[in-house]
């Protein structure tokens, strides 16, 4: 419990970052919500090296995950609908080493690909965000893992892969929404809009606009999981057993 408490608070923050058009007010202008960002990611980071829960090989790991898919990202920058390589890192990264290290694992993937891709925007944070939480959700789906990963790691982790898939599109899309479709009478946004009101009119937007393109990523999702997955768990097992060491009593 005490583990999951540093990241938690990191999330209740970008919750609170996505949730403020249905609480009547705009998106955050750009410095706030970078501001917050930076706070979040910095302070977590802080806090697993502070705790020994990361120490150098953890973040020589974080960066070599940041740098493939840094590459990846600037190579395939738009894949087929919303479908790009990137998340299958960040899911096997959370899946083995838990929720903590998969937020960190795509909130810095994205930074460092925003700013050596010149996509530096209002729209990082969000990204920062909705990105670490796909690799919570495969941290908490690998709660029920196996020591040794097996095909039934593999299928949770691509059920956590294609669920995520939509989750990142939903999220991302209230960034598009709210000064996009300001006045619509059916799906869009406007100041002081009642929450319940609110939540209709996104999920009219969402279903109209991005479900059948965020499919793509869900299916890409669930593909590269089920074809690489793994043989990248087994090969973070491994790591994860390097870099795990107990103190045992003379």
């Amino acid at each position: 419990m005490t583990r999951a408490l540093p990241v938690g608070l990191v999330s209740l923050a970008g919750v609170v970052l996505f949730a403020w058009p249905f609480a009547g007010s705009g998106l955050p202008a750009d410095t706030p919500a970078w501001a917050l960002m930076a706070a979040c990611v910095g302070g977590l980071l802080l806090v697993e090296a502070g705790t020994r829960q990361l120490d150098a090989r953890g973040f020589a790991l974080l960066a070599a995950i940041a740098a493939v898919d840094t590459a990846l990202r600037l190579a395939v920058i738009v894949g087929i609908g919303g479908f790009n390589p990137i998340y299958f890192l960040v899911l096997c990264a959370g899946y083995s080493f838990g929720a903590s290290f998969g937020f960190m694992a795509g909130a810095l993937s994205i930074l460092v690909s925003a700013v050596l891709g010149g996509g530096v925007g209002p729209w990082v944070p969000y990204q920062v965000f909705a990105v670490g939480w796909v690799g919570v959700a495969a941290g908490l789906a690998g709660r029920w893992g196996q020591a040794t990963p097996g095909f039934r790691d593999v299928l949770v982790l691509a059920a956590a892969g294609g669920i995520m898939g939509y989750v990142f599109g939903a999220l991302l899309d209230v960034t598009d929404w709210v000064p996009g479709y300001r006045g619509n009478p059916v799906l869009g946004w406007a100041p002081g809009m009642a929450a319940t009101t609110a939540l209709v009119h996104f999920g009219r937007f969402y279903a109209l606009t991005s479900f059948a393109y965020d499919t793509f990523r869900a299916v890409g999702n669930v593909a590269m999981v089920l074809v690489l997955g793994a043989p990248v768990l087994a090969a973070f097992s491994r790591l994860r057993a390097r870099m795990t060491f107990e103190v045992l009593p003379a």
